[in-house]
């Protein structure tokens, strides 16, 4: 399995952990609001279903928001070689390494670690477009693209 696959399956799968656990969330607070109006009578009984409602609102937009991250992963052909940076770019530089899709955090894939990350971070916007031996200032450092996958 290439690198860039297994960094991409990474995401997918961090996504789908993300998307278990936002699911029984919501799950939850559906089941604790149905209980909440069978036991609760008066103010008291209101203040509880008004917080589970921003819960719940609050646990649709997480699951919204997955969805987003879906949809852009589902953009990147993990398969495909460019010469340069565009999403989906597995990026060796001179101080880090990133895999441009998601802002996933670290990622280590064999003796490698990247750091997935989206591209509207300033670090992918100062990527974007660049190829094998540009350089980018970031932090204060200068880098320079080693490698592009």
């Amino acid at each position: 399995m290439s690198l860039k696959l297994r960094l991409y399956r990474q995401c997918q799968n961090m996504l789908k952990e993300r998307l278990v656990v936002v699911r029984k969330t919501i799950s939850d607070i559906q089941t604790a609001l149905e209980s909440e109006t069978k036991s609760s009578a008066g103010d008291k009984h209101e203040t509880g279903r008004a917080m589970l409602q921003i819960e719940r609102e609050k646990a649709g937009q997480q699951l919204a928001e997955i969805q987003k991250q879906f949809d852009i992963l589902n953009k990147i052909n993990p398969k495909a070689e460019q010469s340069t940076i565009a999403l989906g770019s597995v990026v060796y530089t001179s101080k880090s390494n990133y895999f441009l899709g998601i802002s996933a955090g670290e990622i280590r894939a064999g003796e490698d670690t990247f750091y997935a990350v989206s591209m509207a971070t300033p670090i992918a916007q100062l990527l974007l477009s660049k190829s094998e031996g540009g350089t980018v200032r970031f932090r204060d450092e200068e880098l320079t693209i080693t490698k592009i996958l």
